[in-house]
């Protein structure tokens, strides 16, 4: 189990995972217990399992690594370790670029430092306090009266792949609000008897993905034409190429296909 923490929660009883970030690439390592005495500018992300993990930011030359990280794709490390072990990762990706993109004050260009207690950086001249983005967005399985679903493939993918709906939650938007109107926004089609299912952190680069589960209520199938390239509704015996199992968006497509058979 991962525990995003703030600090250590006290000595370590294993060596410590360190999580390298260079870019959107990490590379994992271990050391001992003195690491975080050497990487000064090292973030703590958390435990894995009770082990310590530390993210570094070696976009710049690392120091103190003998042999150097090797580097590989975040997408790419799934399933290669643990899902907790992977979230982990995430997040210290997500927490290293926040503190490359803070250490100036967005409001008076003060630098800025690190707020004792809290995971923000303050701004010792005008107070501004800098957390973390986290970027709230929802992604939805549209089911028929007919048993079938809905999946699309956006414009941009280079794929034959089909989806789940997505997309991000607008300022003084609910989350029902926002399945709501992006689903009519993509597609045009209205629906309802929403159900929340489940939630996944996406650091690809910051989100949050809320699942839910919808049923069509009335309309025909446009595509937008700029996000959407192609929609349709999908039988669970005639699929489509699906995305991969690292996804809240298959966890939704299989959970409807074992509920249908």
């Amino acid at each position: 189990m991962f525990a995003p923490l703030l600090s250590p929660p006290g000595p370590p009883e294993h060596p410590v995972l360190i999580i390298s970030v260079r870019g959107g690439s990490i590379a994992l390592s271990e050391a001992d217990a003195g690491f975080a005495e050497i990487q000064t500018e090292a973030l703590f992300v958390g435990t894995v399992d009770g082990r310590h993990c530390w993210a570094v930011d070696v976009d710049v030359e690392p120091v103190g690594f003998e042999p150097p990280p090797t580097f590989t794709n975040l997408m790419s490390l799934f399933g290669d370790v643990g899902e907790p072990t992977w979230i982990a990762a995430g997040a210290a990706v997500q927490l290293v670029e926040w503190a490359r993109c803070h250490r100036y004050c967005g409001r008076c260009a003060t630098p800025t430092e690190e707020a004792p207690g809290e995971r923000a950086r303050r701004c010792p001249r005008c107070g501004l306090l800098a957390f973390p983005r986290l970027a709230p967005a929802v992604i939805t399985l549209v089911e028929r009266e007919d048993g079938r679903a809905l999946l699309a493939r956006n414009a941009r993918w280079t794929t034959g792949m089909y989806s789940c709906l997505a997309g991000f939650v607008e300022p003084g938007e609910t989350l029902e609000e926002c399945v709501r109107r992006e689903i009519r926004e993509e597609v045009g089609i209205d629906v309802d008897d929403l159900t929340y299912r489940r939630s996944q952190p996406w650091p690809f680069p910051h989100s949050l993905m809320l699942g839910f589960n919808a049923r069509h209520a009335g309309g025909e199938l446009v595509c937008d034409g700029t996000e959407i390239a192609d929609a349709r509704w999908f039988a669970p015996d005639d699929l489509p190429d699906l995305p991969g199992p690292i996804s809240i968006a298959r966890w939704l497509i299989d959970d409807w296909i074992a509920r249908r058979r």
